[in-house]
């Protein structure tokens, strides 16, 4: 009886042991979308503007996800939570939004309102900034969201329909950014946007430095060659525990008939050479985000993303939490 009674207990020992933590994730993936306790970001989404499947794409790298769409298939942002004061902001307002704003309530504290403290825009292209729509009276009609915006992108939003409905309902309240100057938020957080080059159409496009706590991260969805900006990658990626980077392309192979001067990202295997110098820790920080859905990076199993990995890069996925 007393050996029966041992083995219940062991028995009991391991169930426990394998039951998943509860305990507050830590720049690790939280899949279960556990309530976040600690200021953290959350990767909300790592696709290309235009997402995947793409519109009319008849290659390889789209069969079956029209008929069969992934829920790791979602376009770029990223999820800021401050737990202690219960505030959840987002970066970029994409077509995903409604998915993006469900996940980020549940990495919060569930039941609560699905409403963002704020919203703030990288720049006018369709993946960055189109998701304010579902803002209006046709869909949540929310009330006096604050967005930060660029001086152009404000000016964009203000003046052409029906993004300008949006601010006569006062669905949203827009809050004009400047070059380099911070945001300060609750929780000691600052968010700090900087011009990068990029195609500028119908506003600047700015890359974005947010502070937590205890750590600070660098958000560059979308600029052009790494050579062309005034800043040194290098030394920004440095200065950082996250570097989430553009990698629309692994390479030149991906852009087919198109002209490649028209869409000058700085191609995954051009960063292999731009950080070959770092140290192995601060390759670590680099997290290559905004696929195109030709990029062999969306296939984890995929020999490219082998590379990445091999060496000492990250690569972006839903669901992944990172301490501030």
């Amino acid at each position: 009886m007393r050996k029966y009674h041992l083995f219940l207990f062991l028995l009991f020992l391991v169930s426990c042991a394998e039951r998943p933590s509860t305990e507050n994730p830590s720049d690790e993936n939280n899949p279960a979308g556990l309530p976040i306790e600690n200021t953290s970001l959350i990767v909300l989404g790592t696709v290309q503007d235009a997402g995947s499947p793409h519109i009319a794409c008849t290659r390889e790298c789209c069969a079956g996800l029209f008929e069969n769409p992934s829920a790791q298939r979602q376009v770029v942002s990223l999820g800021l939570i401050d737990a202690e004061h219960r505030k959840t902001y987002l970066f970029d307002a994409t077509p995903d939004i409604a998915r993006q704003m469900k996940r980020l309530t549940q990495y919060g504290h569930r039941g609560e309102r699905e409403l963002s403290d704020g919203i703030f825009l990288t720049h006018a292209h369709i993946g960055h900034y189109t998701g304010l729509m579902y803002l209006g009276k046709e869909a949540m009609n929310a009330q006096n969201t604050p967005v930060y915006a660029m001086p152009r992108m404000k000016e964009f939003l203000e003046g052409n329909g029906p993004w300008d409905q949006l601010v006569s309902l006062n669905n949203i309240r827009l809050h004009e950014l400047q070059n380099e100057e911070p945001v300060t938020l609750p929780g000691h957080i600052e968010v700090t946007p900087f011009l990068v080059p990029h195609r500028n159409e119908y506003s600047e496009t700015v890359g974005f430095r947010i502070k937590g706590p205890t750590k600070t991260a660098l958000f560059i969805p979308d600029i052009n060659k790494w050579a062309v900006w005034d800043k040194d990658i290098v030394e920004e990626v440095r200065k950082v525990d996250y570097a989430f980077l553009d990698a629309t392309f692994y390479s030149g192979k991906e852009i087919g008939h198109r002209d490649i001067s028209q869409i000058p990202h700085p191609f995954v295997i051009e960063s292999f050479e731009t950080f070959e110098g770092l140290s192995a820790t601060d390759k670590h920080k680099v997290v290559f985000i905004h696929f195109n859905h030709t990029n062999p990076l969306l296939n984890p199993e995929s020999e490219e993303a082998r590379m990445v990995i091999e060496k000492g890069f990250r690569i972006a996925t839903i669901g992944e939490v990172f301490a501030l």
